[in-house]
């Protein structure tokens, strides 16, 4: 398990280095974050070239990274556009997305894994039947659209919960944008779980279980769905930092200053500093959670064995 561990960290160290050059790069294609800065109106040339000299954008792009990726290892990300540190912005942001992915991850394993146990062992009844077009329903139609209506149903018209978050994002108020950032995901664990479990519960495994007379409950938890929770796993597990990075429709819509709302706002602006900055911690999250995601496997299931 060590010697797995540690290879998979070297591993993570070119996919860290290549994906946040592939972000770089892209970030400062989008176009003159000078003229961005500047407004509706043109700077002046002197001006361009000062700000340029500011930012250390009068260099080619390769120094840029190399100078950037620098400074990340002593733990500098650079400067916002408004000269606030992208560091005190993520201090403030990073915390409340979290958060709010811990709602929505919350959801999704409740919610989506209970669902997709009730219908896989119940494959062809009428409440099989009903998930499915509900969950259907639920990936058909887009985030932004469900947050609005829960929003303006559950905010505006019947006043049970506030249209938009405070500044503190307690989880209380942040139960119903967790909901909508979960959605789809949600429904696709319910999915991904009935299907696992209506194919393990015709193995061999399960039928020699039931044959030796364990309560149903034991079979069910002990054995089927263990080996069932597998694909679920992964899918949570790369989910996380897809809920994390995909929180901008979300945040948007519920007034939340999360890092959905700090991405957006760089990348309006086209404040690289920001933008890339966040993305580069989004990163680690996404390589973090593969990893956790492959160690559990072994938990799951006792024949997975790391050399």
């Amino acid at each position: 398990m060590g010697r797995y561990v540690i290879r998979r960290l070297l591993q993570m160290i070119p996919v860290f280095f290549g994906t946040t050059l592939l972000i770089f790069l892209m970030v400062n294609v989008m176009g003159d974050p000078i003229a961005g800065l500047c407004g509706d109106r043109q700077c002046d040339p002197a001006t361009a070239a000062q700000l340029r000299s500011e930012f250390g954008l009068d260099k080619p792009v390769w120094q840029q990274y190399l100078t950037y990726m620098g400074n990340v290892f002593t733990g500098d990300f650079g400067t916002a556009f408004n000269g606030q540190k992208v560091t005190e912005l993520m201090a403030t942001a990073f915390p409340i997305t979290i958060r709010l992915t811990i709602v929505a991850i919350v959801f999704e394993i409740v919610i989506g894994i209970s669902l997709g146990v009730v219908t896989g062992l119940r494959r062809g009844r009428p409440v099989d039947t009903t998930v499915l077009i509900l969950t259907l329903v639920v990936i058909s139609i887009p985030t932004f659209v469900t947050g609005l209506l829960l929003q303006l149903l559950l905010g505006v018209e019947w006043g049970i919960i506030k249209p938009s978050v405070s500044s503190e994002a307690p989880f209380n108020e942040l139960l119903v944008p967790g909901l909508v950032l979960a959605s789809v995901s949600l429904a696709y664990v319910t999915r991904l779980t009935r299907t696992s479990i209506a194919e393990n519960a015709r193995a061999d495994y399960v039928r020699t279980a039931v044959a030796k007379g364990l309560p149903g409950r034991r079979v069910v938890i002990r054995h089927l769905l263990r080996n069932s929770l597998i694909p679920v796993v992964t899918f949570i597990g790369t989910d996380v930092g897809a809920l994390m990075g995909g929180a901008i429709v979300t945040e948007r819509i519920f007034n939340i200053h999360g890092v959905g709302f700090q991405l957006y706002q760089g990348i309006l602006r086209q404040n690289s500093q920001t933008v890339v900055g966040f993305v580069t911690i989004l990163v680690l999250v996404f390589l973090a959670a593969n990893l956790l995601v492959d160690l559990l496997y072994a938990v799951l299931d006792p024949r997975i064995r790391y050399a």
